[in-house]
């Protein structure tokens, strides 16, 4: 088959590696990690615009290599190809292999920060806190300085205290080791970043099959989510994840 790829930044040497095994013609193309954070909306037009741009001649479907992402994908639409994508609340379940696996081991780890080579290599200069995403708009991310000249000097120091919270929930770093890595440099930064912020650490063995079976044409109802073409992807607040709509206008 050839399949028309449109991928997350953040998996780039996970996605090629599995595209060079991958007995499938595919051509790939890579957005931004930080997508997720300009909200729901502008991540689905970001997206349906890149879809929109697939010369459907070519191609016998679209895949994406994206989670559900805070609902970036729900209202997503092809004209005349079928679209593939995991069943997945975010992309961590594409580094571990299996939604099931995910929701194990976060079920027994309260409070982990994930890390792998994407989000170390590639994640702090993509523009997730770029002057247009939610999270900058809110102050998240800003430094005290940057707070103090947007808000002044009073304001600051109440929101640089209650910004700050949202990595104070984070107990622990685990570092999610693909088989993709050309030494331990990424491994050795997500420790550091643990053992600076005094958060416990450990390696989990990520799991490729997942990633693989998506660009192989492996798409098994459990695992992924086939939209017939001219289908809304919609999402599910149950173990299904997403689901299709037929019609429902232009």
């Amino acid at each position: 088959m050839r399949l028309k790829l449109i991928s997350c930044e953040i998996l780039y040497r996970e996605i090629c590696a599995a595209v060079a095994r991958s007995v499938n013609h595919v051509d790939v193309e890579f957005l931004p990690k930080g997508l997720h954070d300009l909200g729901s909306e502008r991540m689905l037009a970001r997206l349906q615009a890149a879809l929109d741009e697939v010369d459907e001649t070519r191609y016998e479907a679209v895949l994406f290599a994206y989670a559900l992402c805070g609902n970036g994908l729900a209202g997503l639409r092809s004209r005349s190809l079928p679209l593939v994508v995991p069943r997945a609340h975010d992309c961590i379940t594409l580094f571990l292999g299996s939604k099931e696996r995910y929701l194990d081991y976060f079920q027994n780890n309260p409070g982990v920060y994930f890390k792998t080579t994407g989000w170390i290599e590639r994640g702090r200069e993509l523009g997730q806190l770029g002057p247009d995403s939610s999270r900058r708009k809110t102050g998240v991310g800003l430094t005290y300085e940057e707070l103090a000249a947007k808000y002044g000097e009073e304001n600051a120091r109440y929101l640089y205290e209650q910004l700050g919270g949202y990595t104070k929930n984070y107990a622990k770093i685990t570092f999610i080791e693909m088989g993709v890595e050309p030494d331990d440099r990424f491994l050795r930064q997500a420790r550091e970043d643990a053992a600076e912020r005094g958060m416990q650490f450990e390696k989990i063995q990520g799991d490729m099959s997942l990633i693989q079976r998506l660009v192989d044409g492996a798409w098994d109802d459990n695992d992924f989510l086939v939209a017939p073409p001219g289908c809304l992807l919609v999402a599910r607040y149950d173990e299904s994840i997403m689901a299709v709509e037929q019609g429902g206008g232009e």
